[in-house]
């Protein structure tokens, strides 16, 4: 009976936390339509300002171009933060502002928004549910159990541990996906038409702004430009999102005991607003 009693307490309490929790954070859920204005006019003009720099720079010294990278790289990390709230809804109150919007940042970030989205969501909906890590997760958010590990073949756990080598995964791959991996409906389903038309509709964007800067400037500088750009613009996107979803406090439990709201929080009186 002290058991039982000593379960349900402690049922109560982590209820009473999350309840407060989400009070904390309900006031950071509506959108501010200046300000996501405002930062979505300062960084799309910032970013196109120095990419237009870069390929003014490169008439000069290709290492000027290569000095000007990291900054146009963080203004897309910031564009596809952008986009990333457009995903979700946020960003604006308009549901065809997001949209809109959301797709002007993924020809920035290479990657198809109404895909990408889509994929997110579900990303979203079996994080830290072990019981659906097949459905939407990713080598940057899941993992096996300890006993699952054990239980793997020496080749398995070779090639579970290479991928997620941080020179493969947070390095090299990157890059790859972003450039290859999402120039295709790789992982989405048949009947998601809207999504896979979404991909094909993004590279014919990709290839038109390309093709237009090949003709005005050449293809080595849109090489020298646009490559780097990318590059370091992936490895640092996929390491925020990486350390988001992997630390020490981070919980994962069965089907029969998440819910949205376990697998974002952290343990009692670790998490502040």
């Amino acid at each position: 009976m002290t058991d039982t009693l000593s379960i349900r307490s402690d049922r109560d309490v982590r209820r009473a936390e999350r309840q407060t929790l989400l009070g904390d954070l309900a006031r950071f859920q509506g959108s501010s339509p200046w300000r996501s204005t405002m930062q979505l006019g300062s960084t799309g003009l910032a970013y196109l300002a120095t990419v237009a720099a870069m390929y003014a720079a490169f008439q000069f010294s290709g290492w000027l171009v290569l000095m000007l990278t990291p900054l146009a790289a963080g203004l897309m990390v910031r564009l596809f933060i952008i986009q990333h709230d457009c995903g979700h809804g946020s960003y604006f109150r308009s549901r065809g502002a997001n949209e809109i919007v959301g797709w002007l940042c993924s020809i920035a970030t290479f990657t198809p928004f109404a895909n990408w989205r889509r994929q997110h969501a579900n990303h979203h909906g079996v994080w830290n549910n072990l019981d659906q890590r097949n459905n939407g997760a990713d080598i940057y958010s899941t993992c096996f159990t300890l006993e699952e590990y054990q239980a793997l073949s020496a080749r398995r756990k070779w090639l579970y541990r290479a991928a997620r080598h941080p020179l493969i995964a947070q390095l090299l791959l990157p890059p790859l996906v972003f450039l290859l991996l999402y120039r295709t409906p790789f992982d989405t389903p048949r009947g998601w038409h809207k999504e896979r038309h979404g991909v094909h509709l993004t590279n014919l964007a990709l290839a038109t702004m390309i093709g237009g800067l090949v003709v005005l400037f050449g293809w080595r500088a849109v090489l020298l430009v646009q490559l780097p750009i990318i590059a370091i613009a992936s490895i640092v996107g996929v390491w925020l999102f990486s350390v988001q979803h992997r630390f020490e406090t981070a919980e994962w439990v069965r089907q029969a005991e998440w819910t949205p709201v376990r697998a974002s929080d952290l343990p009692p009186g670790n998490w502040t607003v």
